[in-house]
């Protein structure tokens, strides 16, 4: 699985794998846990989105044009 993206809401990272699913990927499901607002100094902030390996590369146009439009509100 190869990180794509990191969301910074739980909510908008949950939304972002429903819509890449609907697209045809196959996105791992959101890691809930953890405590709000703090940061992982390695891997940084942000909820994650995972995909297989293979698909990387044109999930990771994806979810940034549907960001851009989900962020747009």
């Amino acid at each position: 699985m190869e990180i794509i993206a990191r969301v910074p809401d739980a909510t908008l990272a949950r939304s972002l794998i429903v819509a890449l699913r609907a697209y045809g990927f196959h996105p791992e499901d959101a890691q809930d846990g953890g405590l709000p607002g703090i940061t992982d100094p390695i891997f940084g902030r942000g909820v994650p989105i995972r995909v297989p390996e293979e698909e990387a590369e044109d999930c990771r146009v994806l979810a940034a044009e549907l960001l851009k439009e989900m962020q747009a509100r």
